[in-house]
């Protein structure tokens, strides 16, 4: 498929490969062809997406079994997918960045720096005449300036993403220790309170946000040529590079992008607690890196759905409620959930394998 914005008309061999949307090749077997296409869908996003459904659905049927009505409860649903809000607007932002073969280890401690300056700012300047618009659009812009910090110091620094982005999550939690000095800031705006606790149709805002931000990633990586060139970067730098994409600015955008959700996420998060602290977003990188993996997206690079995404941060979600409910202890827990890592990894690796060999 070409570029089509710049016309540089050079193919990217990686964007055929039907898993990332490209068309199936043409002729075949004809006696085979109608199970080489059953088979293609099932090999594909929708057969991975197929594999999550079904998970979700094995867990909840777990789930009913083991905790009874207190984990059937429509309440409890909203609750799982209410807690599950934050990380999954993470997670959404740094699919991009994992398709496009980068990393980002930074989001977690980005949140928490973004939901302190905002609430000292609310405190110390707009206390008795705030607006809680001006707290939003200061979350954003904290996630937005350490996401392109990350993006300048990664596609112009030459730094790797793994180091870059280990450095921001350490001095993104320094930043928010000194400005907070260790303390608490209580979001005291009424405007803001009241706005998320609120709801819309019988469902919370932060629920709404989710959704929104979700469909918006799966338009911006399927519907649009920002996506279309990141997983081109992803599946084939070099080529990428020679059908006319400017790498280096796209992967800024990218980590922007990631930043951005981080911001976006630290909103939410200042909204579930009322609070803002320097601890907010600890360790969520993990969980963020979790949930796209068990999604079916490529560390290396190259394959990756949104919806996958979000199927992975329901079923890590899903998942610890049954815990909760049946009171295991955080220990099990880590341990229960650092083998689905394993496992996702590793089937990562035979759909992949198996996918190169056709």
């Amino acid at each position: 498929m070409s570029d089509a914005s710049n016309g540089a008309g050079v193919s990217v061999g990686q964007i055929t490969d039907p898993s990332v949307g490209g068309q199936p090749p043409v002729g075949g077997n004809p006696r085979g062809g109608a199970k080489s296409a059953f088979g293609r869908i099932l090999g594909g996003a929708a057969g991975r997406n197929l594999g999550l459904v079904i998970a979700l659905i094995a867990l909840c049927i777990v789930g009913a079994i083991s905790a009874g009505p207190r984990f059937t409860d429509v309440e409890n649903f909203m609750t799982i997918i209410r807690f599950a809000s934050v990380t999954g607007v993470l997670s959404i932002g740094v699919t991009f960045v994992i398709i496009a073969g980068g990393i980002d280890l930074s989001v977690g401690s980005v949140l928490g720096l973004a939901t302190v300056i905002p609430t000292l700012s609310a405190v110390q300047t707009f206390a008795g005449q705030s607006s809680w618009l001006v707290m939003v659009l200061i979350a954003l812009a904290v996630g937005a300036v350490a996401g392109l910090i990350n993006g300048v110091v990664i596609a112009y620094g030459n730094v790797v993403a793994f180091i870059a982005t280990l450095s921001m999550l350490v001095a993104a939690r320094g930043l928010a220790e000194i400005f907070a000095n260790r303390s608490t800031q209580i979001v005291r705006d009424q405007g803001f309170l009241s706005f998320f606790r609120g709801d819309f149709l019988g469902v919370s805002p932060l629920i709404w946000i989710f959704l929104i931000v979700a469909i918006a990633g799966w338009v911006l990586l399927n519907r649009t040529t920002f996506g279309r060139r990141t997983i081109a970067i992803g599946g084939n730098l070099e080529a990428a590079r020679l059908a006319g994409i400017k790498v280096k600015r796209h992967t800024m955008y990218l980590y922007v992008l990631a930043g951005l959700t981080a911001g976006i996420g630290a909103v939410m998060m200042m909204a579930r607690t009322t609070v803002g602290t320097s601890t907010h977003g600890t360790l969520y990188e993990l969980d963020v890196i979790a949930a796209i993996v068990v999604g079916g997206t490529l560390l290396v690079g190259g394959r990756g759905t949104i919806v996958g995404t979000v199927f992975g941060v329901l079923i890590f979600a899903v998942l610890t409620n049954i815990f909760t409910l049946n009171n295991l202890n955080t220990s099990v827990q880590a341990v229960v959930k650092g083998v689905i890592i394993v496992i996702a990894v590793l089937l990562q690796r035979r759909f992949a394998e198996r996918s190169s060999r056709r």
